[in-house]
């Protein structure tokens, strides 16, 4: 069976790899939306930290034989803790500052973390095996679905509902948001404001390190991993809304679809499809398809 000319299987496989990479730009996104949106900070370390996410599982494994379900949880906290270090030492001084600010100290981190890693093990890819439990396929007649991509797929979306639902849903959100906006009045009812920015960071982060342990079995674990993927991440986050919640998660899932549909259609534009997205919408709505207009 065919549409438009392209057999139905290539056509499934495409929005499939399209589906996963969507939902590492939907977590990432969703990262980069929590800090920007509850912390008025433009993290760019946030594919250092992704980077880092994925290295540490790999490191577990080849190291200290911890498999890569322990890792799933080890190495967020790790990556989150060291965001929590770097926003009690650096990053909130420069709150009352200009974003440029913190985007030049962020950038200076990632280098810095990029670097490192780099000078350890080169800029040449380290394989990490999927998890026996994950590995093989399903076949559903139209197409050959592999286990560990429809994990992939499944356990970012359930992270990224899970945070929008505390943030927008719950009493801990409402604490966050007010937090921000009036701290004073937020720490008369007994809460520590600044204790509630700090872990905030270290949670936005965390999730780009959840993102990092995904990502470990399908590609290449390198120091270039994150500084490839980061520069689409900001414009799916410019495309839904600078600090929407919800407009990053759509719009990354969205944007990746769209980026395998234009692998079938037109090969040669599937590296540029998310920039020209963004150019369109930033002409029609230049506060995002979900931000709110000042």
């Amino acid at each position: 069976m065919e549409i438009f000319g392209v057999p139905l299987q290539a056509m499934m496989s495409q929005l499939l790899l399209g589906l996963v990479n969507g939902s590492f730009y939907a977590m990432l996104s969703l990262g980069l939306a929590v800090i920007f949106g509850l912390l008025n900070v433009i993290n760019f370390s946030h594919g250092a930290m992704y980077m880092m996410g994925a290295f540490l599982a790999w490191i577990g494994l080849s190291y200290f034989d911890i498999n890569y379900w322990a890792m799933l949880v080890i190495a967020p906290l790790i990556v989150g803790a060291f965001g929590i270090l770097i926003e009690k030492t650096m990053l909130r001084w420069l709150y009352k500052l200009d974003h440029l600010y913190g985007l030049l100290l962020t950038f200076g981190i990632t280098l810095i973390v990029e670097g490192v890693f780099r000078s350890f093990y080169g800029v040449s890819g380290q394989p990490y095996a999927v998890p026996e439990l994950l590995s093989g396929a399903t076949d559903l007649g139209f197409m050959i679905l592999p286990n560990y991509r429809a994990w992939v797929v499944v356990a970012s979306l359930a992270v990224c509902l899970a945070t929008w639902f505390v943030i927008e849903k719950t009493k801990l959100g409402a604490y966050l948001r007010a937090g921000t906006e009036n701290p004073k009045l937020v720490e008369a009812f007994g809460i520590n404001v600044p204790l509630m920015v700090t872990l905030t960071f270290g949670f936005g982060v965390a999730l780009a390190g959840f993102a990092g342990v995904l990502a470990a079995p399908i590609i290449q674990v390198s120091p270039l991993m994150g500084s490839n993927l980061i520069i689409v991440v900001f414009a799916v986050v410019v495309i839904g809304g600078m600090g929407s919640i919800m407009g990053s998660i759509l719009t990354g899932l969205g944007l990746g679809v769209i980026e395998g549909l234009t692998r079938v259609f037109y090969p040669e534009g599937s590296a540029t499809v998310v920039f020209v997205v963004m150019v369109i919408v930033l002409l029609l709505r230049p506060a995002g398809l979900f931000g709110k207009e000042k």
